[in-house]
């Protein structure tokens, strides 16, 4: 608030007219200010907004949870598993059938690697310029894939480290390298990828006109223009059950046997089972995740919601009605029914039990010998129809319940959106008391300066007449 220097010389200097003005204002301010005011308000429920907003985290982490065990996939899991994983490991989508069958890898894939003759080090090699294609090599002879070749120009400065350079900045699907021995330094150029159609030639044009003097650039060629041999690319190669020989440009095989994937690391020198089964333990997990996710949002809500009789403090969300019906909601969906005719038709009964404050317990005995029967189990979270087709399953409810909480129109958005107008009006109404404390602060600053200037009057006319009177007695003597 502006202060006045010279109010208060007519009232006779010993008011404090600032101090006057300002508790005027502050008065005014007190809706904002006071506790519980407006500004303590606007705290609250900002700090409510990202409350909920952390309480919708969790329960879309619960939904996730749900979601995988309301999934005929998320109980279709299978392992797969190598009697020798220094040969070879494998991987199975969910869903793939139950099966064993053997492998014998013969070869391993490979990147082709060619190597020009040697140089004296650290000297210009030649101006000209170098193009290098990707494709086959076979019988001696080279055929170029579809992409087009990549053309890198030489000046008669450059070295063999200055090429290796340039090559490498090209993205020309080789790696060039210095390889330096007891004859000099060497272009070593690797590909970038393994197998056949990965391997590469290297096409010399010498700027001397000559590509076959073995002088200048053109003495790369020999090495990196020719037939690699045994250096070049190779596909992977494996043999199933004795019978179908299959070929990866890696050395991994994809899909050889549908929905599987085996990856070779060394040759064999015999055959290696590779079986495909059920994977209960992943099914276990998904339950253990999902009573995770549970008793988080659970937790959360029940210190939210809590009142310390000894401290007499409650939690943010102490008798918020809103934070309770979610609670309960989420409860009691937890409890509800499967409409399996199986043998289990609640959590409790594969001993998912509800302890003293409404989290979940794992009973891993009891669990575990539910997952003996895993259809039953199945049933019991996707319901009779053993489909997600119909909302009959405890996970199914719990997937359609906490989508509804999280629906654009649901109970977070529509709570988000309440706490969020609340902080508008109350916005507006600090505007609004803000505006009237202005206003009072200029009308007692006009007022205060005209009865200060008054005073001033006053005081001179006092002075005055002081001065006329003292004039006349004297006169009189």
């Amino acid at each position: 608030m502006a202060s006045f220097s010279s109010i208060g010389v007519g009232l006779g200097g010993n008011v404090d007219v600032n101090g006057l003005i300002k508790a005027s204002v502050d008065a005014v301010k007190l809706p904002i200010t006071r506790s519980n005011g407006l500004n303590d308000q606007n705290k609250l429920t900002e700090a409510r907004i990202s409350t909920f907003g952390k309480l919708q985290s969790l329960v879309s982490t619960l939904q996730g949870a749900a979601s995988k065990l309301a999934s005929v996939t998320g109980w279709n899991a299978v392992t797969a598993s190598s009697s020798n994983d220094k040969a070879l490991t494998a991987t199975a989508i969910g869903g793939t059938v139950e099966t064993t069958f053997s492998v014998e890898v013969s070869q391993l894939a490979k990147a082709q690697v060619s190597s020009s003759d040697a140089l004296t080090g650290n000297q210009a090699v030649g101006a000209g310029s170098l193009s290098i294609e990707i494709g086959r090599w076979n019988g001696g002879s080279f055929t170029a894939g579809s992409a087009s070749a990549v053309n890198i120009d030489i000046s008669a400065s450059d070295t063999l480290s200055d090429i290796a350079g340039k090559i490498n900045g090209a993205n020309a699907g080789v790696t060039a390298t210095i390889v330096t021995d007891v004859a000099g330094q060497r272009l070593m150029l690797r590909s970038k990828s393994t197998g056949e159609d990965a391997g590469f030639q290297l096409t010399v044009t010498d700027a001397d006109g000559d590509s076959g003097d073995g002088a200048g650039l053109s003495r790369l060629a020999n090495g990196l223009s020719t037939d690699p041999g045994v250096h070049a690319g190779a596909d992977a190669k494996a043999r199933i059950n004795g019978l179908f020989d299959v070929v990866s440009s890696t050395n991994t095989f994809e899909n050889a046997v549908a929905g599987v994937t085996f990856k070779a690391s060394e040759l064999t020198t015999s055959a290696v089972d590779i079986t495909v089964s059920k994977d209960a333990s992943a099914v276990k997990k998904n339950i253990e995740d999902f009573v995770v996710a549970y008793n988080a949002a659970n937790q959360a809500l029940n210190e939210l919601t809590k009142f310390d009789k000894a401290t007499g403090q409650g939690g943010l969300l102490q008798g918020d009605s809103a934070a309770v019906t979610l609670q309960n909601q989420l409860r009691n969906v937890v409890q509800s029914l499967s409409s399996s005719t199986g043998a289990y038709k609640t959590l409790s009964s594969i001993g998912l039990g509800m302890i003293q404050g409404g989290d979940l317990s794992i009973d891993n005995a009891k669990l575990g010998e539910a997952l003996n029967d895993p259809d039953a189990v199945k049933a019991l979270f996707i319901g009779a129809d053993g489909s997600a087709a119909t909302v009959d399953g405890v996970a199914e409810k719990i997937k359609a319940a906490t989508a509804q909480l999280l629906d654009s129109d649901g109970f977070f958005a529509s709570k988000d959106k309440q706490l969020k107008a609340t902080m508008e009006r109350n916005a507006k109404e600090i505007a609004r008391i803000n505006d009237r404390a202005d206003s009072t602060e200029a009308l007692l600053k006009a007022r205060y300066t005209a009865l200060d200037a008054q005073m001033s009057k006053l005081n001179a006319l006092n002075a005055y007449i002081a001065q006329q009177v003292e004039t006349w007695n004297k006169q009189k003597m």
